[in-house]
């Protein structure tokens, strides 16, 4: 082991010290972004060859939330506005969100899946990926939730949960008059993507970007945010403890 490596070991180990009984988040979402940046700058001529070492780092971030007690993590994969990228872009993306998909889902890992977005508008076959590895993990309770956010958009999820609440009301007789009155923000949250799940509390944004590009804009309310400079594969164990340590020196306020 070089001495570069055994200083990053130390300090690795003085951080995860560091976090020990400090708040931390109960849930993350992170928007893996900066993969094609990442391939340019490394000089692939392919720039999904960015997005295949990004996947590749996904279950090593999973993993780093199981040791931190985090119990569920939202991932931003493929936004609505991702599908309508030319196809010589899209599919090998769809590809390699599949595959992901299916790995995350194998046999040993502990980890229950839920797909967050409009599995409408998704191409046939990754939908069904995206449903097979889905089922494959019900019933597990060991590692975290993982939310895989794909064909997500955050308007468009605050639009199907008011269009499934108002359909829901017409089966049941209500009368827009009577769902007027007594409609509130819990009866909309309860037709999110991620009905029974705790709001993020971090939200993480890695390739220096400070937007939130319509990524969980209901539940991010009272979010903290952490934004990164370096691109998602470029994102270390450390990164990632320092944004834990961010957040555990926040004071949050929830609006107050």
């Amino acid at each position: 082991m070089g001495v570069r490596s055994l200083v990053y070991s130390f300090y690795e180990r003085l951080l995860v010290g560091k976090l020990a009984n400090k708040p931390h988040p109960r849930h993350v979402g992170v928007m893996v972004d900066g993969n094609r940046r990442w391939a340019k700058e490394m000089g692939y001529v392919d720039p999904n060859d960015g997005h295949r070492v990004g996947a590749a780092k996904i279950e090593n971030l999973i993993r780093w939330c199981d040791e931190a007690g985090i119990e569920v993590v939202t991932l931003f994969l493929l936004s609505t506005d991702n599908l309508n990228r030319p196809a010589v872009e899209l599919d090998p993306l769809v590809r390699i969100i599949e595959d992901l998909a299916t790995d995350l889902a194998d046999e040993g890992n502990p980890w229950r899946l839920r797909v967050v977005g409009n599995r409408d508008i998704l191409p046939a076959q990754l939908a069904q990926a995206l449903k097979a590895a889905e089922e494959r993990t019900v019933g597990r309770d060991t590692g975290a939730e993982v939310n895989l956010a794909v064909g997500y958009g955050g308007r468009q999820e605050i639009a199907d949960a008011v269009r499934a609440l108002l359909q829901e009301h017409a089966e049941a007789g209500t009368t827009i008059e009577e769902l007027a009155e007594v409609l509130d923000v819990d009866h909309i949250s309860e037709h999110m993507y991620t009905k029974g799940q705790p709001d993020p509390d971090l939200v993480i944004r890695t390739s220096g970007e400070q937007r939130m590009s319509g990524f969980l804009l209901w539940q991010s309310a009272y979010s903290e945010f952490y934004f990164h400079e370096a691109n998602w594969p470029d994102f270390r164990h450390v990164d990632f403890l320092r944004a834990l340590r961010s957040y555990a020196d926040r004071q949050r306020r929830f609006g107050g």
